[in-house]
């Protein structure tokens, strides 16, 4: 079997006179274990290896693909992405990154959760299920309890010089606890991502996601009134999976962003510092470089509520000119597509209050401790935002009557200015961190 390094040599090396070619190929091994009543519900191991071939002649692009191929099947995907190009229309912004090497992160991979063997992933698994239904009378039953991991390799190389790959673990663990008093049923979840098994903390995951169930038995409907708002990390997570597709340079090319003619003005809060980061190794997406080989690093996108620009590929950087950058937010779904722009570890700079401080400061207000409809209700054009919640009421500086079928909204701009504290507490979810961020006015909308 070819590593990946040979499949990307061979694919290169089959480049013709006046053609850009890269390779970018990857291998992976993803196994998750389920449990549900005390036994393992699934278990399921994935493989995956495969080769992605992008073909630039006279501004023309192709792609095309190999599954787990030979050397020689390599070289075929750059003769059928040659026969792609040629339907192509001309593009002057269909370019490679030249090679900038990129520091190692070793950090990435680890020997000893690459050989985890899977019975000791089931055990995990049903401990974990184990815990979640036995520490509060209330939450008997589970909805999910899984442990998973992941051990993969990217390697790409191409006419333009790059020549690079890492290899990266990951793993995680997810608990949705169901919490029960007479006809009521709650929902209460909880995940976490790491670097290894070991890391993951799942007994704690168990027993946040029985609190988030329990705490909200009872939850009545509020009256409608204009509020303190405070987002827990979860709740915050999905208010930032909505800035990070406006502030994607393909979202302002395309005319799809609020933030477009912004750069350069106060549009949050100075609590507000934004940034995206793939070399922080804390976060679950640090790579040491993006899925065209460019280097990641540091992009603040607000400081202190300025906006500073947006995240790049290549492309938009091309297309964008004056001397822009890619931002190295190149990212694909696998190597079966080409690149887009994307986030890596996309967070808020965590402030300096504790959660107790942050409810202090909302007294009278509300925790909001879970969000839907969020892809309906928030739109990263018009900049509204309306979407269902659940959540708490604070008072006293404490969490109170649990509350549900009610609906928060604001726009993007009138949160983003309402910043008023943000959490000591950062916590990363995917590519996505957040601490918890009070927001001092919003539309809370019930009875």
């Amino acid at each position: 079997m070819p590593d990946l390094h040979e499949l990307c040599a061979a694919a290169v090396e089959s480049a013709t006179g006046g053609e850009a070619v890269e390779a970018y190929a990857e291998e992976s091994r993803h196994t998750e274990a389920s449990a549900l009543r005390g036994e393992i519900e699934g278990l399921t191991f994935a493989e995956s290896r495969g080769v992605g071939v992008r073909l630039i002649a006279d501004g023309r692009l192709g792609y095309a693909y190999a599954a787990d191929p030979t050397v020689d099947e390599a070289r075929d995907a750059v003769r059928r992405a040659r026969e792609n190009a040629a339907l192509g229309e001309p593009d002057g912004f269909n370019v490679l990154p030249s090679f900038v090497p990129a520091d190692p992160i070793p950090e990435l991979y680890r020997d000893d959760q690459a050989a985890i063997p899977t019975d000791r992933k089931v055990a995990l698994a049903l401990d974990l299920e184990r815990r979640a239904v036995s520490t509060d009378p209330r939450a008997t039953k589970i909805d999910a309890a899984q442990i998973g991991d992941a051990v993969s390799r990217v390697a790409i190389a191409s006419t333009a010089g790059v020549q690079a790959e890492y290899a990266r673990t990951d793993a995680w663990c997810v608990a949705v606890a169901l919490a029960v008093d007479g006809e009521e049923t709650q929902t209460g979840y909880s995940f976490a991502i790491a670097r290894g098994i070991d890391e993951l903390g799942w007994e704690s995951i168990a027993d946040e996601a029985v609190q988030r169930a329990v705490r909200m038995l009872g939850a009545t409907k509020p009256p409608t009134a204009k509020v303190p708002i405070v987002l827990d990390q979860f709740a915050a997570m999905s208010f930032l999976g909505v800035l990070a597709g406006a502030l994607s340079a393909e979202a302002v090319l395309k005319q799809r962003s609020l933030f477009t003619t912004m750069v350069g003005q106060q549009v949050g809060s100075d609590r507000f510092t934004l940034v995206d980061d793939g070399t922080l190794t804390i976060g679950p997406a640090a790579s040491p470089f993006d899925d065209e080989g460019v280097p990641t690093g540091r992009t603040e996108l607000f400081t202190r509520g300025t906006l500073n620009g947006f995240l790049h590929n290549t492309y938009t950087a091309a297309r964008t000119g004056g001397g822009t950058r890619s931002t190295g937010n190149a990212k694909r779904g696998g190597y079966k597509s080409t690149p887009h722009v994307g986030t890596s570890n996309f967070y808020l700079d965590a402030g300096e209050l504790s959660f107790d401080e942050l409810l202090t400061r909302a007294e009278g207000g509300v925790l909001i401790q879970d969000v839907s409809g969020v892809h309906s209700g928030a739109n990263p054009i018009s900049g509204e935002f309306s979407v269902g919640a659940t959540g708490l009421r604070i008072s006293g500086g404490a969490l109170g009557e649990p509350l549900r079928e009610m609906t928060v909204a604001s726009t993007l701009p009138e949160m983003l200015a309402g910043v008023t504290g943000v959490g000591d507490d950062l916590r990363f979810f995917s590519s996505v961190g957040t601490p918890s961020i009070l927001i001092g006015e919003m539309t809370l909308a019930g009875v």
